[in-house]
């Protein structure tokens, strides 16, 4: 599934907040769960991966299991896996996040559900409306960033003769 737009909500005194009808409507359980992952990141966001999705990438990320990660993979996967939840939304389409996840990246109660193609992001309302003009601005020089990035890693790859 993918996510587009913004929805402004409220997080009740029980910590739920509504997906929108629209999202809901789309979403299909036998190809994207019957839950979301919910998991904190940097900058006051959670971010919210539909269930099949986050399972698909938690795989990529663990390619070759092992008893033995790197420290890096060791430490990394603590803190994704250790932070996140699945979060399943009740008959009237709320989902709850935990307090702990809120807390912890200072989260409160007016929030924006921010469709970002793969996922939905959860962000302080006021930071969003606040952030939305100079995001507009940089928006043409990240494009052509990744687009660099992309076509040096095609190069690269093209002239290992792969």
């Amino acid at each position: 599934m993918k996510f587009f737009g913004h929805h402004e909500h409220r997080i009740d005194a029980k910590n739920r907040v509504a997906i929108p009808a629209e999202i809901r409507n789309r979403w299909r359980t036998e190809e994207d769960g019957a839950a979301f992952f919910a998991i904190p990141w940097r900058e006051g966001v959670i971010r919210l991966y539909a269930e099949r999705d986050f399972y698909d990438r938690a795989q990529a990320i663990q390619s070759a299991p092992t008893l033995t990660p790197n420290e890096d993979e060791a430490e990394m996967q603590t803190t994704l896996f250790g932070l996140s939840a699945r979060v399943e939304w009740d008959s009237v389409g709320r989902i709850r996040l935990t307090e702990d996840m809120l807390d912890l990246v200072g989260i409160e109660q007016d929030v924006v559900l921010v469709g970002c193609g793969d996922r939905l992001e959860i962000r302080d309302q006021a930071a969003w409306r606040d952030s939305r003009r100079n995001r507009l601005a940089e928006l043409p020089g990240q494009m052509a960033r990744i687009e660099s990035r992309r076509t040096e890693g095609s190069e690269r790859h093209d002239s290992n003769g792969e």
